[in-house]
Parts: C-alpha cells; structure tokens; sequence
C-alpha cells in the first residue's frame, strides 16, 4: 500500500467554497481510478481555510498514474492549485513504522 496525506491550505478566505466543491467533484473521480483503494477529504471545523487529503493507493506507480487522470487534470489543477498552498506527505501508519 501507498498511503498519501496532504495538506492544503485555501489562500483567500473567498476561495474556500470553491476547493470543497472541487474537492467533492474529486472523490468519485479518484475512487473510480485503478489503484485507488480509498480517498476522503477532510475540512477542518477550527480552521475553514484549511483541509486535509487522506489517500490510499494500491502502489505508489498507481498513486503516480493518478496524475495524468481526470481528477487532477479537470479538476485539481484548474479548480484547486491556484486557490492553495499545500504540503504532500507519503506515510506510513504509526504502527507500521514504529515497528
């Protein structure tokens, strides 16, 4: 498995209706693709700017392929980059690499 986390922070307050759109567009997109095991988006109810992406691949090559797919390309990157900063975490559960 290839677990993925990101963080992503809307720059303009008047941003953020538009990302958790995109965000929710996503999902279906993302869940539909080979490889893609699990995909949430996440809004913080303390911080409004901010949401965090939990992802889960088959394999970090599926998670790669993600890229030229529909989500990112229709969506991710017209509807969401220029509206955020963000950081990308490849992880592992805590239990994994505590062992």
């Amino acid at each position: 498995m290839f677990d993925l986390i990101v963080i992503v922070r809307v720059t303009e307050p008047d941003g953020v209706p538009a990302v958790a759109d995109a965000l929710a567009r996503m999902r279906p997109l993302c869940l539909a693709e080979d490889g893609c095991v699990s995909w949430e988006a996440y809004h913080s109810q303390d911080d409004p700017g901010r949401f965090v992406l939990v992802e889960r691949w088959a394999t970090r090559e599926a998670w790669e392929a993600h890229d030229g797919g529909d989500a990112i390309q229709k969506v991710y990157i017209p509807d969401i980059l220029p509206r955020v900063e963000r950081e990308v975490h490849p992880s592992v559960p805590v239990s994994v690499s505590a062992g």
